[in-house]
């Protein structure tokens, strides 16, 4: 092979691997599939002005969001409040640590059977999350509204065996968030995540009968990364591009108000 023939292989070989170098692998970031998914498409194009490019991995539910981010089959996800990730991290053994908040998702206290809190019967059937996070969360909200007492040594994530006091003798059923906006035809009132509400179509206005306040909240959402990345070049640029008025303007658009961005 002669020389100048070696010196040009040399040089190809030199600006592909520069050109490599110069594209950096797309972050893949972890959400539910459904509304969340147009959102993320306008970060993905906020996104681009930076030079990072973004890569949307969908999820039809959440359990298996945390373990792929864990993993390193994800950078980043978007989906979850603290009172979930903290469980999660202590199942997991994981160090997921959130980096920016995105929105509030207040639950929503609905019936398909009833319009008013004073006409839910004795005896009813509630439907509250099944996972301990959401369940806890659900059964303040009932005992806000004055439909049972929890015991003051249940903790933070009161289960339905904490319920010191149930005037009208519920029936609380815990299911999984997906099975329990379905089954709100079924039920007397359910305690729902509003995505979910959303994505079985109730009507957050119509069907409500009460939704938490976000006064002292702990459960308003987040972009989420594991530990050793929370510091990483590209962290910063992505929670920027979701925190945008772009991005606050489509939030209340796709839910319709019943979603609060999060973010000042």
């Amino acid at each position: 092979m002669g020389r100048r023939r070696l010196l040009t292989l040399v040089a190809a070989t030199s600006l592909m691997g520069a050109s490599a170098k110069a594209q950096p692998k797309p972050v893949r970031v972890g959400i539910l599939s459904g509304e969340d998914e147009d959102i993320w498409r306008i970060v993905q194009e906020n996104t681009r002005a930076t030079g990072l490019t973004i890569e949307i991995v969908t999820f039809s539910e959440g359990n298996p969001i945390n373990a792929a981010l864990a993993a390193g089959d994800l950078e980043a996800n978007a989906f979850q409040h603290g009172p979930y990730l903290q469980a999660q991290n202590t199942a997991l053994g994981s160090h997921i640590v959130p980096v920016g908040n995105t929105y509030f998702a207040p639950i929503g206290f609905y019936s398909k059977k009833w319009k008013t809190l004073s006409t839910i019967p004795d005896g009813a059937t509630i439907g509250v999350p099944a996972d301990p996070t959401n369940e806890g969360r659900a059964l303040k909200l009932l005992q806000s509204l004055g439909l049972l007492k929890i015991s003051s040594e249940a903790g933070e994530m009161p289960t339905a065996l904490d319920i010191s006091e149930n005037p009208k003798n519920l029936t609380i059923r815990e299911l999984d968030d997906p099975v329990l906006a379905r089954s709100l035809p079924d039920l007397d009132a359910g305690v729902v995540i509003t995505e979910w509400a959303y994505k079985a179509g109730i009507d957050l206005k119509s069907e409500r009968l009460a939704r938490e306040s976000m006064d002292n909240n702990p459960y308003i959402n987040f972009i989420a990364v594991n530990e050793p990345d929370a510091h990483a070049a590209w962290v910063q640029p992505l929670v920027s591009a979701f925190q945008k008025p772009n991005i606050r303007a489509k939030l209340l658009e796709a839910y319709h108000g019943a979603i609060i961005p999060s973010w000042t």
